[in-house]
């Protein structure tokens, strides 16, 4: 078989990998010190890598900034560049390993309180199964991940990414409606239509409790603050003072028309609608471990 052989100048390339790899997870980790524990040396080593880097290539790649180290434009320019290598580098790695086909080692996936308690648990068991190498790292948070810093290598949203260097798949619309314990709603006299809860305790969240009141409000409810006494971030905490009959809260459907301990507090009403998106990080998408689990979670979640 004849080979096929690709010429390129060799000489200009002089900078070791060590020196990309520690430009890289600097960009990546945002500062020298997080950077340094990441690869497990020190920060002094470290900082002389970048700097050997830069003295190499002739360009700086950071600048203090005042949220700390940044990326300069030339910085910036070569960052794909050298994730390119990355990955080319894991690659070498797990095929040298003999594991370039297998589906092992970490993957962190990010979601919601509420659907890594209530959803993703069967999920997991099923993907465990396929896949007894993977170990997965959930991150049950409120609050969305950075993909771009590889906070995790996928995540479960309730709404659709704008940045161009994420990958997204829909997975499916969302609908929620308002529940409360038959006990709560035999005490407000099981009030009709939405008017007739304005004197009604509701669960409220603790951050942006006023744009929850304007999307109720949209929908004929007629509350102010003094109709959320109790007020929490947390979705699982919400859900169970629901449940104990504290107040009227908020579940997407899937999940709260299957509790057998709490009724919509209007039959057949919903409130809310929304969309559930996977996302990850374009590249990461070439790493055949967390495509797999992409294209897994994609299937039982659609």
């Amino acid at each position: 078989m004849k080979v096929m052989h690709i010429c390129m100048e060799w000489r200009p390339v002089n900078f070791d990998w060590n020196q990309a790899r520690a430009f890289l997870v600097t960009a990546e980790e945002g500062s020298l010190s997080a950077a340094a524990r990441a690869l497990g040396i020190s920060q002094p080593t470290l900082s002389r890598q970048v700097s050997a880097l830069e003295k190499e290539l002739s360009v700086a790649l950071f600048e203090r900034g005042s949220k700390g180290l940044e990326l300069t434009p030339n910085g910036l320019a070569l960052l794909g560049y050298v994730r390119a290598m990355g990955e080319a580098a894991g690659g070498l790695s797990m095929a040298a390993s003999g594991h370039a086909r297998s589906v092992e080692g970490t993957i962190v996936i990010s979601a919601t309180e509420v659907t890594a308690a209530f959803i993703l648990p069967s999920i997991i068991m099923k993907l465990r199964a396929l896949y007894p190498g993977l170990h997965i790292d959930i991150i049950a948070s409120n609050i969305a991940s950075d993909l771009k810093r590889r906070e995790a290598d996928i995540a479960i949203r309730a709404f659709r990414p704008t940045q161009p260097d994420l990958i997204a798949r829909k997975l499916s619309d969302i609908k929620a409606a308002l529940y409360a314990a038959p006990s709560y709603l035999d005490r407000i006299g099981r009030p009709k239509t939405p008017k007739e809860f304005s004197n009604a305790h509701f669960l409220g969240f603790s951050t942006n409790n006023d744009a929850y009141i304007k999307a109720l409000k949209e929908h004929g409810f007629e509350l102010s603050d003094k109709n959320f006494p109790v007020k929490t971030d947390g979705h699982l905490a919400h859900w169970e003072m629901t449940k104990q009959g504290v107040g009227i809260g908020v579940m997407p459907i899937e999940i709260g028309d299957t509790e057998q301990t709490v009724e919509r507090a209007i039959p057949h009403y919903e409130v809310f609608k929304g969309e559930s998106w996977l996302v990850s990080h374009r590249e990461l998408k070439m790493n055949l471990r967390v495509r797999t689990v992409f294209d897994f979670l994609v299937g039982e979640l659609s």
